[in-house]
């Protein structure tokens, strides 16, 4: 699986956030997007899903030499955002029987394991609103790592983790390093420092 961008670009009123990025994502790598605050990390990311359109430049899908329309981009990805809600009504249970119509978990992997992988197996029954922020954050990471999509996006992977959870998605990542194109936005070296290759905002301004 890959990714590949040529001449994007994306400005805001008269600004340019950056431009001119030209890069291949392969699968053989992992990635982080890095920069000071308010750089445009996020954006790019964003872009890179789909959910922001480019203001130049485009942004294609690869499985093997088969082109991956646009609209299909989602099926292929993943993504885990500080902004990204949950349905906070359901209990733990059901947000996962829902949520796992659309996605599959990988392959060897039942929703009893995947409680157990991000350490719910106490909270199967509680609504989603009565999770701490940090388990909320675990959840959504933990979805990405054990899903069947090919590419993981994250974006500020640690935000609200304590130490002890941070070592969590440490360990949790890196698994998934050998089974999916890993794709990470931030400026927390912990949270990248793993990664091939660094991709530095400020570099294509």
């Amino acid at each position: 699986m890959r990714v590949e961008v040529e001449n994007l670009g994306k400005k805001y009123a008269k600004e340019w956030v950056f431009r001119e990025l030209n890069m291949e994502f392969n699968s053989q790598f992992s990635y982080a997007i890095t920069g000071p605050n308010g750089s445009g990390k996020s954006t790019l990311l964003q872009m890179l899903t789909g959910v922001f359109l480019p203001t130049e430049g485009t942004v294609s899908y690869f499985q093997g030499d088969k082109t991956i329309l646009e609209e299909n981009f989602y099926k292929h990805l993943d993504i885990v955002t500080p902004y990204l809600e949950l349905i906070e009504e359901f209990t733990l249970d059901e947000f996962l029987k829902f949520h796992f119509k659309f996605k599959q978990l990988s392959e060897g992997v039942s929703i009893d394991d995947f409680i157990q992988h991000v350490y719910l197996e106490k909270d199967r029954d509680k609504q989603l609103q009565n999770f701490s922020s940090g388990m909320k954050q675990r959840l959504k990471l933990g979805l990405s790592f054990y899903s069947q999509s090919p590419i993981c996006f994250l974006d500020e992977p640690t935000s609200n983790l304590d130490e002890q959870g941070t070592a969590w998605y440490l360990t949790h990542v890196k698994k998934a390093l050998d089974k999916k194109l890993v794709i990470i936005s931030s400026n927390q070296k912990h949270e990248y420092d793993f990664c091939d290759k660094i991709v530095s905002i400020p570099d294509f301004k």
